[in-house]
C-alpha cells in the first residue's frame, strides 16, 4: 500500500508523534493563482471568439471557401464561452454562499 501523503508511515516512523507526517500539508501550495488562470482563459476565449469572426468574415469576402472550417471554429468558441460562463455561475455561487456565512 503506498502513502502519497506520508501519514502512516511518517506516524509510524516519528515514534509518539503522530502529526509529523502532517508537516506537509502545512506548506501553501505552488502554483498560478486564481487570478492567472482566469485571466488566461479569459484571453483564450477572447482570442477564439476572434479567431472564429474573423473566419467568418473571411468566409463572406470569399477569402475562404471552407465553411467546416468557420463552423468548427464557431462551435469552438461557443464550446470555450459556455465553460467560462459555467466556471463563471460556480464562483458567483461560491461568493454568494460565503456572504451568507455567519462570522
Amino acid at each position: 500500500m503506498s502513502d502519497p501523503l506520508g501519514l502512516i508511515s511518517g506516524a509510524s516512523a516519528a515514534g509518539n508523534n503522530p502529526t509529523q507526517g502532517l508537516r506537509n500539508l502545512n506548506k501553501p501550495q505552488q502554483g498560478p493563482g486564481f487570478k492567472s488562470v482566469l485571466m488566461d482563459n479569459l484571453n483564450t476565449v477572447s482570442s477564439l471568439q476572434a479567431d472564429a469572426g474573423k473566419a467568418a468574415e473571411d468566409l463572406m469576402t470569399h477569402k475562404r471557401d471552407d465553411v467546416e472550417g468557420v463552423i468548427a471554429a464557431t462551435k469552438k468558441a461557443d464550446t470555450a464561452f459556455k465553460m467560462l460562463q459555467a466556471m463563471r455561475n460556480q464562483v458567483m455561487e461560491a461568493y454568494e454562499e460565503v456572504k451568507q456565512m455567519r462570522v
